[in-house]
């Protein structure tokens, strides 16, 4: 029987343990930017998927997605002995590292809304700049020479030339 509210403090438990051994007890400078985002754990709790994220060093360097999945392999044991450790569960869950995408949808999404609400800004502006093609008002008011075009006869009237 699977229990989700235990699975769910597992993978907490987790997290926090993982994040703190990146932070100060792994000493491997290809960890430096990673930040663990979230943690799945199986209904059997054999199983555990940390998300992480990878920061870069300064604004204009593009983050090191290989060199941080690298070094969270080779250092996989330890952290599962550290999890062990830390969590005393019978059984320490096997761990996998999974590279985050949520942070680079989102970017991208914000992306799309900024483009969308430029091509709307862009549509309104020659909306209000718009004039018509013909006439100001193309339309008949009253008044205006009614009984000169009164359209078509009906049928069973009399047309007098």
């Amino acid at each position: 029987m699977v229990d989700t509210a235990r699975a769910n403090r597992l993978a907490k438990r987790i997290s926090a343990i993982v994040a703190t051994a990146i932070g100060g007890e792994i000493k491997d400078p290809r960890l430096l930017g990673v930040t663990i985002t979230d943690c799945r754990v199986s209904g059997d709790l054999h199983d555990a998927t940390l998300y992480y994220t990878v920061m870069g060093a300064s604004l204009d360097t593009e983050p090191d997605y290989e060199g941080a999945a690298a070094g969270l392999e080779k250092a996989k044991g330890a952290l599962r002995s550290l999890v062990g450790a830390g969590t005393g569960v019978r059984f320490t869950p096997t761990l996998t590292f999974q590279l985050d995408t949520v942070p680079d949808s989102a970017r991208h999404m914000e992306e799309l809304v900024a483009r969308a609400r430029a091509q709307d800004e862009l549509v309104a502006r020659r909306a209000r700049e718009a004039r018509p093609a013909g006439e100001a008002d193309p339309y008949r008011q009253p008044g205006e020479h009614a009984d000169a075009d009164q359209g078509p006869a009906e049928d069973g009237d009399q047309v007098v030339d």
